[in-house]
């Protein structure tokens, strides 16, 4: 359900904003939806101290059900539905309209663009290792390695998923204000490698060390909010939807991956110890997990590299 409302919220972007402020608002998508997100880690837990997780899913979906009645009387499909010019027309880049072809060509024509795959692999090696680490692992390891309850450990968490929504804005804008894509994902990329490595060789520093790695971690995933414009920007602009589909589809994919992955690493290393019939898994243990998140994102830089720069700038030239 998030899955479909997150491309249909990026083609509406595409539709209802100019192309040199897609990084921005793509940015703010994000910075807004993951405040949600910080919002399912520590003052969730808090919350779970006075009610039960039933009445807070109720509450949730009551309130998702409100903001889909709003959707229905307020939000249209494109300008042209209100009496608009589209903003192709108002940029002055409009082209006639032409035959639409059925769904089914226009996919497959997506899928063999090959300058919507690199963003698909930089996703799936960054933020789909991000989401599976800080979704699943994360607080296991703080409470295994760092002695950390449950809320202590969604504290770090928060301050990942913070992080995520800030370097989405941050570097969302700074793509618009270049007019490239390319730099600020090998930006991002390189920061997320940076987290890694830093995982797997420096996590046992301090507190102060392992919250600088949450949060690194977080802002250089932010970059990923540019793949979709690099997806976008390959395609006619009808196909859009599709090609920010595909590039979606593959964090998730990262994130299925990793997350069984990381398991099956843990449980091989496991040295037998329980805890309220909880394994308990020693730091040497994560570490390799950690290894494993650090080949995905290698996976994600490679991906960067080969990434087509589709700026604003180079559409100019």
């Amino acid at each position: 359900g998030v899955s479909v409302v997150f491309v249909g919220l990026f083609k509406n972007n595409s539709l209802w904003f100019r192309a040199r402020d897609f990084g921005l608002v793509s940015g703010l998508s994000l910075l807004f939806g993951n405040l949600g997100a910080m919002a399912a880690a520590a003052p969730l837990a808090a919350a779970l101290e006075y009610y039960s997780w039933r009445s807070i899913f109720v509450t949730l979906g009551l309130c998702t059900l409100a903001l889909a009645v709003l959707t229905l009387c307020w939000v249209r499909n494109r300008p042209e539905d209100l009496g608009f010019p589209s903003m192709r027309q108002m940029e002055g880049t409009h082209a006639p309209e032409q035959g639409r072809s059925h769904w089914w060509l226009e996919l497959l024509a997506v899928l063999r663009t090959r300058a919507v795959w690199p963003p698909f692999f930089v996703d799936m090696g960054m933020v789909g290792g991000m989401l599976a680490f800080i979704g699943l692992w994360a607080i296991p390891y703080l409470r295994d390695v760092h002695g950390l309850g449950r809320s202590e450990g969604a504290l770090y968490t928060t301050v990942a998923l913070g992080g995520f929504a800030l370097g989405s804005l941050v570097l969302g804008w700074l793509s618009d204000r270049m007019g490239r894509r390319k730099p600020v994902i090998l930006v991002g990329t390189l920061l997320y490698v940076m987290s890694c490595l830093g995982f797997a060789f420096m996590a046992q520093e301090g507190s102060a060390v392992l919250m600088l790695l949450f949060a690194l971690m977080g802002f250089g995933c932010g970059g990923f909010i540019v793949s979709f414009a690099c997806a976008k920007e390959v395609v006619p602009p009808g196909s859009a939807g599709m090609a920010v589909g595909l590039v979606n589809m593959g964090l998730f994919f990262g994130a299925a991956c990793m997350q069984p992955l990381f398991g099956w690493t843990l449980d091989r290393l496991w040295a037998g110890q329980m805890r309220d019939s909880v394994r308990i898994y020693e730091s040497a243990a994560y570490q390799e997990g950690f290894v494993l998140m650090l080949i995905f994102s290698l996976v994600a830089l490679a991906a960067a590299c080969m990434i087509r720069e589709t700026g604003p700038c180079t559409r100019q030239r």
